[in-house]
């Protein structure tokens, strides 16, 4: 004999069941594991390489750009990220950050372009280095933080999760940070920065290789002799 349902059950478990069909919803405690799954990887996290391939958006134009080339990582300290990006395609140029300081190298015209950014260093870290050994613990302080379910980008499978800034100051840069955390690493894969013009820049990163031998000559520019310095920003 079938055992009866009471209506107020089943009501229930058809609004569960609802509920985890809506877009933008997930069981209890799935952003919980995927900010766990960062913690985890961030622990002994020293660095990375990585390809890498950026396309920036510009709205009021309806038009995109595309770089792609190496990315790499070192954490020098705890509290010391530093990264080196050497885009090769279409044209060369090299990225370097450290600190508060940031070179532009222009192989093409020996040019290297050295910036200090000032009070606004600290945006380096919010939206350069989420995911790269950044426990998702520390997100919490800086983000308001939605899952936005599973996707599988380039073959991996992963969750992606959207940031909102919670200072004023980031806001004025950044809308809205969408990452993509992989399984079962807890690394970013693909990262894209939504800013207040309806501008982005997405970040897709493959052949990632965690805790190489990086050493800080890794993630210095190489610049050769009689290379002009030039300081657009005091």
């Amino acid at each position: 004999m079938t055992a009866a349902i009471h209506p107020l059950t089943s009501r229930r478990a058809c609004a569960a069941a609802f509920l985890f069909l809506l877009p933008g919803l997930s069981p209890a405690g799935t952003l919980d594991e995927v900010l766990a799954r960062m913690d985890r990887s961030a622990n002994g996290f020293r660095g990375l390489t990585a390809k890498v391939r950026k396309v920036a958006y510009t709205a009021l134009v309806k038009e995109s750009t595309e770089e792609s080339g190496d990315f790499s990582v070192l954490r020098a300290k705890p509290k010391d990220m530093r990264i080196l990006v050497e885009f090769t395609r279409p044209d060369p140029r090299a990225i370097a950050f450290q600190g508060k300081k940031v070179q532009i190298y222009y192989p093409k015209t020996l040019t290297v372009q050295e910036y200090d950014l000032g009070k606004q260093g600290s945006l380096i870290d919010q939206f350069l280095l989420l995911g790269f050994g950044t426990p998702g613990s520390e997100l919490r302080k800086s983000y308001a933080i939605k899952y936005g379910g599973e996707e599988t980008i380039n073959g991996v499978k992963t969750d992606r999760l959207e940031l909102t800034p919670a200072s004023s100051e980031a806001q004025k840069h950044v809308k809205l940070i969408e990452i993509w955390i992989s399984h079962p690493e807890g690394n970013t894969v693909q990262q894209k920065v939504h800013q207040p013009s309806r501008d982005y820049v997405l970040f897709s990163y493959s052949e990632i290789k965690i805790n190489p031998r990086l050493t800080e000559d890794s993630v210095k520019l190489k610049l050769p002799k009689g290379v002009k310095k030039e300081t657009p920003l005091k």
